[in-house]
């Protein structure tokens, strides 16, 4: 039972790797109009919810014009198997969700939020780097010292 689970997990995520598109690289300039709006939600976040921090919300007012946002994908890779990635897009799809809040928005398609549902993403700024990065990931068994890696609770 639990080895067709493993094998469930991994197909989604490759199916999921497979059909992402790319957004826009932190350092990148503007892209596209967004498309559409989809659900957003508050910071009242529940279990399919992604939380923002307020040192998140405050970067991310700092640094995004008109309709960008922070996207949030998950990907194989990595040294515990996944991996977070982050960048900056103007284009909602349609299998995305929209997390508000504050005003900065935080977008996460549907295959990536099962990875991430009832996580926090926050803001860290340290002497030797600044990220955006996931905290109290209830979906990640264990991760790597940096903290951008995971592996997934079976």
């Amino acid at each position: 039972m639990a080895a067709a689970r493993v094998l469930s997990l991994a197909a989604s995520a490759l199916k999921a790797v497979a059909r992402w598109p790319r957004g826009r690289l932190l350092a990148a300039s503007p892209g596209l109009q967004a498309r559409r709006e989809a659900s957003s939600s508050g910071p009242e976040a529940g279990e399919e919810q992604i939380r923002l921090t307020d040192s998140c919300v405050q970067r991310l007012l700092e640094i995004t014009e008109g309709s960008e946002f922070l996207r949030l994908e998950v990907e194989g890779g990595g040294c515990s198997g996944f991996q977070y990635k982050f960048s900056l897009d103007t284009v909602i799809n349609p299998d995305d969700r929209v997390f508000e809040q504050g005003g900065a928005r935080v977008v996460v398609d549907s295959d990536s939020l099962a990875f991430v549902k009832g996580a926090q993403v926050d803001f860290s700024q340290e002497l030797i780097r600044s990220s955006f990065q996931v905290l109290n990931n209830p979906q990640a068994q264990q991760g790597c010292s940096c903290g951008s890696s995971f592996s997934v609770k079976l």
